[in-house]
């Protein structure tokens, strides 16, 4: 409840998107779910989540973590940059930050690379730039034309599978 503003707060407990504003929305609970056991975090890992709206994400991801990794929230919004920060600080977790996005920057290769990558929009086909911030052994989970991807990379290259079982839908990458 305490990423949602305090309009929608009495629905946190439904699983279902929910509003946060300028169009962005919380995740479905059970899409949080799903994408945070496909993406396989270790203790430890350095991620990067994009589209961080609230920080509810990157909150969860750097508990995933633990104080000896790092999580950085990218977010394009100003206003949700900050209204993510202002959540990310309250729980005291110096491990992790929200940085606005780089204008015609996906992501942030110059802090990369990253073991792990969670995207939380729709980017209609997966993205060469964050692949390419992919750690060798690293992971992305990406949601793509409403497929949610795993993309892997190891010494060979870039590994991707969609899951064909569900659909999803979420605002587009920006």
């Amino acid at each position: 409840a305490r990423f949602l503003p305090p309009g929608v707060r009495d629905r946190a407990s439904v699983d279902a998107p929910l509003p946060i504003g300028h169009g962005a929305t919380n995740s479905q609970p059970w899409t949080v779910r799903f994408m945070l056991e496909r993406l396989r975090v270790p203790s430890g890992a350095r991620v990067l989540d994009v589209g961080r709206g609230s920080g509810w994400t990157t909150a969860l991801l750097a508990h995933l973590t633990g104080p000896r990794g790092s999580v950085i929230g990218v977010e394009v919004v100003p206003a949700l940059v900050e209204f993510g920060r202002q959540n990310l600080a309250a729980l005291a977790l110096p491990w992790a930050r929200i940085e606005p996005a780089l204008p015609g920057v996906l992501g942030q290769p110059d802090a990369g690379p990253f073991d792990r990558i969670l995207v939380s929009a729709d980017a209609g086909s997966i993205p060469a730039e964050l692949e390419q911030q992919l750690a060798d052994g690293g992971r992305m989970v990406i949601p793509a034309a409403g497929l949610m991807w795993t993309v892997a990379r190891d010494g060979a290259g870039w590994h991707r599978e969609a899951d064909q079982e569900h659909r999803f839908a979420f605002v587009p990458l920006v």
